[in-house]
C-alpha cells in the first residue's frame, strides 16, 4: 500500500515537472513570436504571430506573404515574402539585427526543415546563430541586402540541401567548409560579390546538382568536377573563370550548362563532348579559338545554342544536320566561314518559329550582316593558329567588337522573326559595326567657375526643381548627429561599401523618425572647407521629386591640419526597390501595367531633365541605368547614382561609381560633344525593358532587341505586339504602343547628334500616356452600351 502510495507521488511530480516545462516552452515561443514582429518592424502579414505559441499557427490560411506548413503540430516550412506584399512590409527598425533574427527563429521554431525569407530588405551578416537550425534542409535568403562573408558555420547544418543567397551582398571567398554538407543538392548564389577561386572541396559534393554562380567576381581555374556525376545544371556566367575549360563528368548527365561572359579560351574541344540530356550550352563572350564543332547542332537533346563572341574558325557546309528542336542558335561574332547550314536557314523560315542569329562572320550565303573586313584566308583556317599568334584580349576591357547576343524568349510568331531579319538587312545596309564604348571619363565642368554667379544667371533652370519643395529644407549636420543616427557607424548599418573603402553607404534613422541613407566619402587629399563650397552648393540645389535628393551634408575634420578628411551626404531613404523590380523580375502581381510603365518612364525623363537644366552647368553623362531607379512608398520613381559633381572631384574627373556604359554611345569624340544624349540612349535602354519585359544585362543586346523592335513598327499591330511584354502586351493601345516604340528606337540611334532631346522624349511619352488613358476610357464607354468615338 505504501509503494502504491509512493507511485502515485512520483506520477504527480513528474507530470507536474512536465506541465511547468510545457509551460516554459509555451512562453519562450510565445516570446520568441513576437520578437520576429518587432525585428521585422510589425508588418501586418505576421499579425497571426501574437498567438500564444507555434501550434496555433499551423491553421493560418497561406497567403502570397506568409505561408506555414505543419507536421504533427509542428511547424517544419516557414515562408516570407516582402516581394508580392509591397508596403505591406515597412522597412526594418534601425537596431535590427540578424543574429537576433535567427535566434528568435531557432527558439520558436525548433524543428524547421524549410526557411524562407524573401526581399525583406534584411542586412547585416549571416550570423552564427543560423547554426541553432539544425534541422534545416532548405536554405532561401533571396533578394535582400545581407553581406559579409558567407560564414564557415553554415556547414555545421548537417541536412541542408539547398543553400539559395541570391541577390545579396555577400563577399570574400567561398568558405572551403561547404564542401563538407553531405546531402547538399543545390547552391545557387547568383548576383553577389563574391571573389576569389572556387574551392576544389566543392568536387567532392556527389549529391550537387545545380551549382549556380553567376554574377560574381570569382575567378581562376575551375576545379576538376568529373566526379559530380549528379550534374544537372553548372551557371557561371559573368565572372572571371579560366583559361582552361571545365573538367566535366564522363557520364554527363548536364541539362544546362552556361559559361557565358569569363575568360575560358582553351581545352573545349578535349574536354567538352555533350551529354545525352544536355538542352542549352551558352558559351558566349569568352575567349574561344579554334575549330567550331559542327556535333553541337546536333546533340540529342540540345535546343539553346550560343556561342557568340568568341574566335571560332571552320568552313561550315549546307548539309551540317541539326537537332529538329533548337529553338535558338546564336554564331554570331566568331570567324565561320563556307555557308550556312541548311538546316538553320530553314529554322528562320516563316513555317519555322525559331530564332537563328549569325551576324559578324565571314559566311557568304546569308542576309545578315558579316564582317568582310576580318574575313580573310587564315580566318578560315580549321586548325588552332600558332601560340605566339594568340593574342586574347579580356573582353572586359570594351575594347573588341562586340556583337549581338542571346535574345531568347522574347520573339513569339513567326512571321514577326522572318519579317524582322529581312527589314534589318535592308535597314542596316552599309552601316559599319558598331564598337564597344570605352569607360567614360567625366569632367566636373563646374569645379573651376563662379557657381553663384552661374545659379543667378541661369536662364534654362527648370519649372520642375518647384517639385522639389516638398523635401525638408537642406542644412548641415553635425557628425554626432549622424553617429547618433547609425549608432556610430556599427557595421549593422552599413549597406555598401566602395572600392578600396573610399565610400561606405549607412543607413539611418533622425531623431525625429525620418530614414536616411548617409555616404560618406573619404578625401583624397585633406583641404580646407572653401575648397569644398561650390561642390556642395551645387548638391544642394539638386533637389527633385524623381531624383534621390540629398537632404544635407556633414564634414569632418582631420585634428591635426584642420583639413575636412572625410565628407557625408545625407540622402533621402527610398524603401521599394528598383524599377527593374516591376517591370522584368519579381512576382507577376507586382508588374506594373503599362499605363504605370509610362508613368514611370515619363518621371525618369522628367529627373534626367532636371539634371541637364536645373542648375547650371547641367549634370550629364549619368550613367542611368535601370537599377538605379529607385521606387518610393508611393511607388514615383528617383533616379539614385547620378553624377554628383563632388563624387567627380573626388575622383579627378571619374564618375562615382566608375561602371563602363551599359550600352554603347558611340565614339569618345561623340561623347564629348554629345553629353547629353549619352542619358538620352539610357533612357532607350531603359524604354526597351519596359516594353520586352526582359531584363537587358549586356551591352551586346541592346543592339539585337533594338532592330527587333524597329523592324516590328513596320508590320502590322497584331504581329508587333506579339514581342511587347506578355504582362502588358493585351491592355496597351495600338498607337501609345507605337509611340513608345518609335521614341525608344530614336533614343538608340548609333549617331548622337541623332537621338532626340530630352523635351522630346517628355513630349512623346506624355502622348503617349494621353492616348493610353483616351483608349481606356473608349473601353469603359464601349463596356456601358455608349456610342464610341475612333481613336
Amino acid at each position: 500500500m505504501a509503494n502504491s502510495h509512493l507511485l502515485l507521488l512520483l506520477l504527480l511530480l513528474t507530470f507536474s515537472l512536465l506541465s511547468v516545462h510545457h509551460s516554459a516552452a509555451t512562453q519562450s515561443e510565445s516570446e520568441s513570436l513576437l520578437k520576429i514582429q518587432q525585428l521585422l518592424n510589425h508588418p501586418p502579414p505576421l499579425a497571426r504571430f501574437n498567438s500564444t505559441d507555434t501550434h496555433s499557427l499551423c491553421s493560418i490560411e497561406p497567403t502570397p506573404s506568409l505561408t506555414l506548413y505543419c507536421y504533427q503540430g509542428n511547424v517544419t516550412q516557414l515562408h516570407i515574402s516582402g516581394g508580392g506584399a509591397g508596403a505591406a512590409f515597412p522597412p526594418l527598425p534601425l537596431d535590427f539585427s540578424t543574429n537576433s533574427l535567427f535566434s528568435a527563429l531557432a527558439a520558436a521554431f525548433p524543428t524547421l526543415k524549410v526557411l524562407s525569407l524573401v526581399s525583406l530588405q534584411l542586412w547585416g551578416p549571416l550570423p552564427p546563430s543560423i547554426a541553432r537550425l539544425s534541422s534545416l534542409e532548405i536554405l532561401n535568403l533571396n533578394s535582400n541586402y545581407l553581406s559579409g562573408a558567407i560564414p564557415p558555420h553554415i556547414s555545421s547544418l548537417v541536412n541542408l540541401q539547398t543553400l539559395i543567397l541570391d541577390r545579396n551582398n555577400f563577399t570574400g571567398r567561398l568558405p572551403a567548409s561547404l564542401g563538407s554538407l553531405p546531402s547538399l543538392a543545390v547552391l545557387s548564389l547568383n548576383h553577389n560579390l563574391l571573389n576569389g577561386p572556387l574551392p576544389s572541396s566543392l568536387a567532392s559534393l556527389q549529391t550537387l546538382r545545380v551549382l549556380s554562380l553567376s554574377h560574381n567576381f570569382m575567378s581562376g581555374q575551375v576545379p576538376d568536377l568529373t566526379a559530380l556525376t549528379n550534374m544537372q545544371l553548372l551557371d557561371l556566367e559573368a565572372n572571371s573563370f579560366g583559361p582552361h575549360f571545365p573538367s566535366l563528368p564522363y557520364n554527363n548527365k548536364l541539362v544546362t550548362l552556361v559559361l557565358r561572359n569569363n575568360t575560358f579560351r582553351v581545352g573545349i574541344q578535349t574536354g567538352f563532348q555533350g551529354g545525352f540530356q544536355l538542352q542549352k550550352l551558352d558559351i558566349s563572350l569568352n575567349e574561344f579559338v579554334g575549330p567550331f564543332s559542327p556535333s553541337w547542332l546536333s546533340l540529342p537533346s540540345i535546343n539553346y545554342l550560343d556561342i557568340a563572341g568568341n574566335k571560332f574558325t571552320g568552313v561550315l557546309s549546307k548539309n551540317i544536320s541539326c537537332n529538329a528542336e533548337l529553338a535558338f542558335v546564336n554564331l554570331s561574332s566568331n570567324l565561320l566561314g563556307g555557308n550556312l547550314p541548311t538546316c538553320l536557314k530553314n529554322r528562320g523560315s516563316k513555317n519555322n518559329s525559331a530564332v537563328v542569329l549569325y551576324s559578324g562572320n565571314c559566311l557568304t550565303n546569308v542576309d545578315q550582316q558579316q564582317r568582310s573586313n576580318l574575313c580573310h584566308n587564315e580566318a578560315l583556317a580549321v586548325e588552332l593558329p600558332p601560340s605566339g599568334d594568340r593574342k586574347i584580349k579580356r573582353r572586359h576591357d570594351n575594347k573588341q567588337i562586340v556583337a549581338s547576343s542571346a535574345v531568347g524568349g522574347i520573339v513569339g510568331a513567326a512571321a514577326v522573326v522572318l519579317l524582322a531579319f529581312m527589314a534589318v538587312k535592308r535597314l542596316l545596309h552599309g552601316e559599319q559595326p558598331v564598337k564597344s564604348p570605352r569607360t567614360r571619363l567625366i569632367r566636373d565642368s563646374a569645379s573651376t567657375v563662379n557657381t553663384a554667379k552661374l545659379l543667378s544667371d541661369a536662364k534654362y533652370i527648370s519649372e520642375t526643381m518647384k517639385l522639389g519643395a516638398s523635401l525638408p529644407a537642406y542644412r548641415t549636420f553635425a557628425l554626432e548627429e549622424l553617429k547618433e543616427a547609425t549608432n556610430d557607424f556599427d557595421d549593422s548599418t552599413l549597406l555598401g561599401e566602395g572600392a578600396h573603402g573610399q565610400r561606405q553607404m549607412y543607413r539611418g534613422k533622425l531623431p525625429d523618425g525620418t530614414l536616411v541613407a548617409i555616404k560618406g566619402l573619404k578625401m583624397r587629399k585633406r583641404q580646407a572647407t572653401h575648397v569644398y563650397t561650390h561642390l556642395l552648393e551645387l548638391v544642394s540645389k539638386l533637389r527633385h521629386s524623381h531624383l534621390v535628393s540629398a537632404l544635407g551634408h556633414c564634414l569632418e575634420y582631420n585634428p591635426d591640419d584642420s583639413g575636412v578628411s572625410r565628407i557625408f551626404l545625407v540622402f533621402e531613404f527610398v524603401p521599394n526597390g528598383t524599377l527593374r523590380g516591376f517591370i522584368s523580375e519579381g512576382p507577376p502581381e507586382r508588374k506594373f501595367t503599362w499605363a504605370q510603365r509610362i508613368v514611370a518612364a515619363i518621371g525618369v525623363a522628367k529627373g534626367v531633365q532636371f539634371l541637364h537644366t536645373g542648375i547650371v552647368p547641367g549634370v550629364k553623362s549619368n550613367n542611368l541605368k535601370i537599377t538605379n531607379v529607385l521606387l518610393d512608398h508611393d511607388l514615383h520613381v528617383k533616379i539614385s547614382s547620378y553624377n554628383l559633381p563632388l563624387l567627380a572631384e573626388n575622383n579627378r574627373g571619374t564618375v562615382g561609381t566608375a561602371v563602363s556604359s551599359p550600352a554603347p554611345k558611340g565614339s569618345i569624340h561623340t561623347r564629348v560633344n554629345h553629353e547629353c544624349k549619352n542619358d538620352v540612349y539610357d533612357i532607350g535602354v531603359i524604354l526597351l525593358e519596359m516594353i520586352l519585359g526582359r531584363p537587358i544585362m549586356f551591352p551586346n543586346e541592346v543592339g539585337v532587341l533594338k532592330d527587333l523592335v524597329r523592324v516590328s513598327l513596320t508590320i502590322d499591330d497584331t504581329a508587333r505586339r506579339s514581342i511587347v511584354d506578355a504582362a502588358v502586351h493585351k491592355e496597351c493601345s495600338d498607337k501609345s504602343l507605337k509611340t513608345m516604340m518609335e521614341i525608344c528606337v530614336r533614343c538608340l540611334t548609333n549617331d548622337a547628334a541623332d537621338r532626340p532631346s530630352v523635351e522630346d522624349i517628355l513630349w512623346n511619352l506624355q502622348f503617349a500616356a494621353q492616348v493610353q488613358e483616351s483608349a481606356r476610357e473608349d473601353c469603359r464607354s464601349s463596356s456601358q452600351g455608349s456610342p464610341v468615338s475612333s481613336p
